[in-house]
């Protein structure tokens, strides 16, 4: 597999292979959804239930702060897709919705790589930065290369 779609067929490929026994009846045989917990785990209730709630509380911190990084500096997204991918170890929606969210990257690199998208993303963008330039030189004419706020004094 060589390119950029290979490398997109094998992320999927990668997504599929991961396969398990369902928990508790959480899903159909064969699908790979349901509990990755410990086989000893899974056989005792309560300690089934107390893994899950362990992995909910971790999941739901990374979460909490990835969502805290979303507005400061720090890499947001990539620690909230942390925490689904915690909740995905334990949580049949969490995996739904990481499996949805994986589609929809990959359908989105797709179609960043055609070339028609690839030819209006850059005549979109170079448009944009004359649209800047322009605005600027506006500014500098009209106002001199003066800073609006008052620095320095």
């Amino acid at each position: 597999m060589s390119g950029p779609s290979g490398t997109l067929d094998l992320m999927n490929a990668e997504s599929d292979e991961r396969r398990s026994a369902p928990a508790d009846g959480d899903a159909e045989p064969g699908d790979g959804l349901g509990s990755r917990a410990p086989h000893f785990i899974k056989r005792s209730r309560p300690l089934h239930l107390s893994w899950q709630v362990g992995v909910f509380v971790v999941g739901l911190a990374v979460v909490a702060a990835g969502i805290v990084m979303l507005p400061l500096p720090g890499p947001g997204w990539l620690v909230i897709f942390g925490g689904m991918a915690i909740w995905a170890t334990e949580f049949v929606w969490a995996q739904l919705v990481l499996r949805w969210t994986k589609r929809k990257v990959t359908e989105a690199a797709q179609r960043a790589l055609d070339p028609k998208v690839r030819r209006r993303n850059i005549i979109l963008t170079v448009t944009g930065l004359v649209i800047i330039a322009g605005l600027v030189a506006l500014y500098v004419t009209t106002h001199g290369l003066s800073l609006p706020w008052k620095a320095g004094h």
